[in-house]
């Protein structure tokens, strides 16, 4: 699936282009401690304009997230109270702020953005905040009080996965780190968590560190590449693409080791067993979902219905002891599908249909988004 980095699909029936779809757009602006927001609720019975500012949609993770985003705005509440669109830049902090800067312009109430640069941003955002903007920082974090932040923690990410191989391996031998984004927020922490741990065990060897940028086909390329050049290899530390550096491995006839990864169907899959594979794995899953909690956020925030605050949800996770067929993986699904771009349990975030994420198309019902207690 290809999405043009300017013009905006149709959403809803309408023809979002141009200038008429520049004119839909929310913006999430607004700092902790900072000026008050002067454009808060409905004004005059009017829907509230939010708009999704997206730097990357290279892998299936951010297509699955601006599909959610779709079908969120075709259900209720959000049908009825919410005029969206959304943008996509390429990865090009530049065409992002350009686009920011024209959302503005056409006075959004608030802006979603998922970054592509923790700092590159924070001008055009910090704009966005004096012109009474709400903006909602997700998943790439932005550094700048003027947004609010949604995300998981993605340094303890990082972390959890380097001590589960740590306990597998029993504190000795040879991993391999696939690392994600260069440049961004959450490629950064994940790294920072698992070095952490590192230095706590000098008998785990890093013995090759390289970009997966969280796509499949890319770290699978890549480690096909780096693997003829590797000694053993006792464990895989995967920020994503997991299951494109499991079927590198089976390709060169290595053993596949302690996998600790993201959540890929395909990784699940070998979870299970798949491909005639079997992998002790642990998923944990940077869910797609989060584009909702923000859309949500800034729902409530605009409305006076929630505080002006960060929010940070618990990821989502599962080992090859609990992993479902059905509810945590889908057989039946693409290998580089993310499984969780569902919640499940009886505390979940959100729970949303397969549709919503495969083609945003919507689920049936009202969607309900938990938010945190205030």
């Amino acid at each position: 699936m290809e999405f043009d980095n300017q013009a905006a699909d149709p959403i809803g029936g309408l023809d979002l282009t141009g200038a008429t779809r520049r004119t839909l757009i929310t913006g999430l602006a607004g700092g902790l401690g900072l000026a008050a927001l002067p454009r808060f609720g409905l004004a005059n019975g009017r829907k509230l304009k939010i708009a999704l500012s997206n730097s990357y949609i290279g892998n299936e993770w951010r297509i699955e997230m601006v599909n959610l985003f779709k079908a969120a705005l075709q259900m209720e509440p959000y049908k009825s109270e919410i005029e969206g669109s959304y943008y996509n830049s390429g990865n090009n902090v530049s065409q992002e702020s350009q686009q920011i800067s024209g959302m503005i312009a056409e006075r959004a109430d608030a802006i979603l953005v998922d970054a592509a640069s923790p700092t590159g941003l924070n001008g055009i955002i910090q704009q966005a905040h004096a012109r009474g903007i709400l903006v909602v920082s997700f998943d790439n974090v932005v550094t700048t009080p003027a947004a609010l932040k949604v995300n998981t923690d993605q340094f303890k990410f990082g972390e959890t996965l380097a001590e589960w191989l740590v306990k597998k391996l029993g504190g000795k031998g040879n991993v391999i780190m696939v690392t994600g984004v260069a440049g961004t927020t959450v490629n950064q922490q994940r790294n920072l968590g698992a070095e952490s741990v590192w230095k706590k065990h000098p008998g785990i060897k890093v013995v090759s560190r390289f970009a997966g940028d969280w796509d499949s086909a890319t770290a699978e390329k890549n480690t096909a590449s780096v693997l003829p050049s590797l000694p053993k290899v006792d464990g895989i530390w995967c920020q994503g693409g997991t299951d494109g550096v499991l079927k590198a491995f089976i390709a060169a006839n290595r053993p596949l080791p302690p996998t600790a990864g993201e959540a890929e169907n395909g990784f699940r899959k070998f979870m299970v067993g798949y491909m005639g594979h079997k992998v002790d794995g642990l998923s944990i899953g940077q869910p797609p979902y989060l584009v909702l909690v923000a859309l949500e956020l800034a729902r409530q925030v605009l409305n006076k219905k929630y505080p002006r605050k960060d929010i940070t949800i618990p990821f989502p996770f599962v080992t090859d002891a609990t992993v479902k067929p059905g509810v945590t993986v889908f057989p039946n699904l693409p290998d580089s599908f993310f499984a969780d771009f569902t919640d499940s349990g009886p505390d979940a975030v959100v729970k949303v249909c397969v549709d919503a994420a495969l083609h945003g198309k919507p689920c049936g019902g009202k969607l309900t988004v938990h938010l945190p207690k205030a």
